[in-house]
């Protein structure tokens, strides 16, 4: 049941937040502003001093009522003292001022330049992570946790930490001078803090949890936002009128969002009214109080409670109230703010799975000839790691878990059941293979077969689960990271542009490279003169995902980048599919070029662009099952690749999928 202060009154266990859970993370706080300990040291100076400065001014009240104004031996009032002790009054907030003036730059410098480190360290980490990770997470998610969550985190990096200290000390303070001008008024004014402790703790607990799921519901905004409004989603969402309905879901998000944000700010707000109340009606109480012990009803320290005193306790006590409602909200807005370091940590927790193994050898790319070898390899894709606010919510209806990995679907065995290589839910089974450097090798099969788990490997996308993937007979898990990506290059079936120019977008291989080389990259990819057919040349804006430029022109300009970089091996993943025969002509030509003098590793969806392939590899299941070179396979009229090349040539006697004439002629016999 629900306390009156909005706090649940018996929350579950997993939900209660202890001091001890917080204490790691607070320990990793304290490390992240480490590297500014000494502008911390100069804010805490400031803050002592400016409250010490504040605390006088209590002592300095009693002295203008009871020595300047109506002095005790019941002389005239003392005008030269007075004029003193009012100067000093003036003075004390006129140096607290430029002491607080100081104490912000430093403040705000120190909280964002640690978050702007946290944000990099977080940016960083996630650069680690591999292929997998952001395959099972939502784009938006991570966004949400890379922008929001650090964002949520600002205020207690660049003023809830200094607003905490600073109010310590001042509550501090101001004790310690109550306690010197009335210890009985001061057991009145505090009697119930204890309890007000307790039930800011209670209302944090729960504010905590609120934020949590604020965040979560942010992140899920985040996703949502960045699958509807890219071009792809926009784009998909016209072609099949969709639209009324993906603003129905944000929608329904926004009022989730909306309802979790009144719900944190409406918690506790019972419990800060009854505070606020409580410390209004006390300079009445301690009125009250003053007349018993003055008239000696209660018999302590009569002779000590001056007029001076009890106007200078009741000015204290009033400045008391606004230090110790401020330090309760903001020992909230730190419960709070652990949940979102929590989130935040979580991501930094992440060990990547792809890693160097201790003294990787880091192998020059000049000296790599280019030997690619799967020995045996089995493998079968991990199940993602699971992240509290990664859920992914179905467009059609609750939670559906995890989003999808992006590997194929198999029937894999649950968690924790031992499996075998041969049995179901393995990508691939024993797959043996050899490029040898500088020659063409093929890959074919059927959709599902394993052609791009495999080309996936050899730049270690992800690891084998059985046998290894070779280098120059290196296996790639003792190379360092660094030395296989300059190694290998890779020409996907959808090329990926960045939104900026088309010498950006090419030059992303070599940051470093002159315009002649780009230039030089362009014409060997067959994209030059379509280049220079632009307004802009090379200074063109390609749009998001290159969404400006046509299919073709997108590969060739992919091929262009990884000319640019010049790996020793090169990886083909159906560069040429979904092409029109003039287009698929210049692609198939910046292909041979791009294919010389290196070890290639082609996915063929087309089987006429790879008749004249070193090697072809037809793959089943997760299996190779034949091995030869074109015309050795079409001899086995039975085998997978001459059913495969019947089956094309049959579809392209039909008109149906746009072969080359050459295609057309070739093999008629079959």
């Amino acid at each position: 049941m629900p306390s009156p202060f909005g706090v649940s009154a018996d929350l579950p266990p997993d939900q209660r937040t202890s001091a001890a859970d917080a204490r790691p993370v607070v320990r990793r706080v304290a490390r992240l502003l480490h590297p500014y300990r000494r502008p911390i040291a100069l804010v805490l100076v400031a803050v002592v001093a400016a409250a010490g400065l504040q605390s006088l001014v209590p002592f300095l009240t009693r002295a203008i009522f009871d020595h300047a104004l109506f002095p005790v031996d019941g002389g005239a009032p003392n005008l030269d003292l007075l004029g003193w002790l009012v100067a000093v009054m003036c003075l004390l907030p006129v140096l607290a001022s430029l002491i607080g003036i100081g104490q912000n730059y430093l403040t705000s410098t120190v909280g964002n330049s640690a978050m702007a480190d946290l944000r990099g360290d977080l940016f960083e980490h996630l650069q680690k992570m591999e292929l997998a990770f952001f395959t099972a997470t939502k784009t938006g998610a991570i966004q949400s946790r890379l922008a929001n969550d650090v964002a949520g985190v600002r205020t207690v990096l660049t003023d809830t930490a200094t607003t905490i200290v600073q109010n310590s000390v001042t509550v501090t303070a101001a004790f310690v001078a109550m306690v010197i001008l009335s210890w009985q008024l001061t057991v009145l004014t505090l009697v119930l803090m204890p309890l007000f402790v307790v039930l800011q703790l209670r209302v944090g607990r729960r504010r905590q949890r609120l934020a949590r799921k604020t965040q979560e519901s942010l992140s899920e905004m985040t996703a949502i936002t960045e699958e509807a409004l890219s071009v792809s989603g926009i784009l998909l969402a016209k072609v099949f009128n969709r639209s009324a309905s993906e603003v129905d879901r944000y929608r329904e998000a926004n009022r989730e969002q909306t309802r979790l944000q009144v719900r944190q700010a409406m918690t506790g707000r019972a419990f800060f009214a009854v505070v606020q109340t409580f410390f209004a009606i006390t300079p009445a109480l301690i009125y009250l109080a003053a007349g018993f012990i003055i008239t000696g009803n209660l018999g302590v320290g009569a002779d000590t409670l001056t007029a001076g005193t009890i106007v200078a306790f009741t000015t204290l006590q009033s400045r008391l109230q606004m230090p110790l409602l401020q330090l309760m909200r903001v020992t909230l807005d730190v419960q709070t703010s652990l949940a979102l370091f929590r989130r935040i940590f979580e991501y930094l927790d992440l060990e990547p799975a792809i890693t160097e193994r201790p003294g990787a050898l880091a192998l020059p790319t000049e000296e790599v000839a280019g030997r690619v070898e799967l020995r045996g390899v089995s493998f079968r894709y991990p199940e993602p790691r699971s992240l509290s606010g990664t859920r992914h919510r179905s467009r059609f209806g609750d939670p559906t878990g995890p989003g999808p990995t992006g590997a194929p679907e198999t029937d894999a065995e649950p968690t924790g059941r031992p499996a075998e290589p041969g049995s179901p839910g393995w990508a691939l089974r024993d797959v043996s293979l050899v490029a040898e450097p500088g020659q063409l090798v093929a890959l074919v099969g059927p959709s599902g077969a394993g052609k791009t788990t495999a080309t996936y490997l050899v730049p270690r996308f992800y690891d084998v689960d059985g046998g290894a993937v070779l280098l120059d007979g290196y296996d790639v898990r003792d190379l360092t990271l660094d030395s296989l990506a300059d190694a290998v290059g890779m020409v996907t079936q959808e090329p990926y542009l960045f939104h900026g120019t088309i010498r950006d977008n090419i030059a992303y291989a070599r940051p470093d490279a002159t315009a002649d080389q780009i230039e030089r990259a362009a014409r060997d990819a067959n994209i030059h003169d379509r280049i220079m057919s632009f307004p802009e040349g090379y200074d063109t804006i390609t749009g998001e995902r290159g969404y400006r430029l046509s299919g073709g022109e997108k590969q060739r300009l992919a091929i262009a980048r990884v000319l640019l970089k010049d790996p020793p091996v090169l990886i083909l993943d159906e560069a040429t599919s979904a092409l029109d025969n003039e287009t698929e002509r210049l692609v198939q030509e910046a292909l041979e070029r791009a294919t010389r003098s290196r070890t290639t590793i082609a996915i063929a969806h087309r089987l006429s662009t790879i008749r004249s392939a070193d090697v072809i590899y037809a793959m089943a299941e997760g299996r190779v099952v034949e091995r030869g070179t074109h015309e050795e396979l079409l001899a086995d009229p039975e085998g997978l690749y001459a059913r495969l090349w019947v089956e094309q040539f049959t579809r392209a006697e039909r008109g149906g999928d746009g072969w080359s004439e050459e295609a057309r002629r070739a093999d008629i016999s079959l």
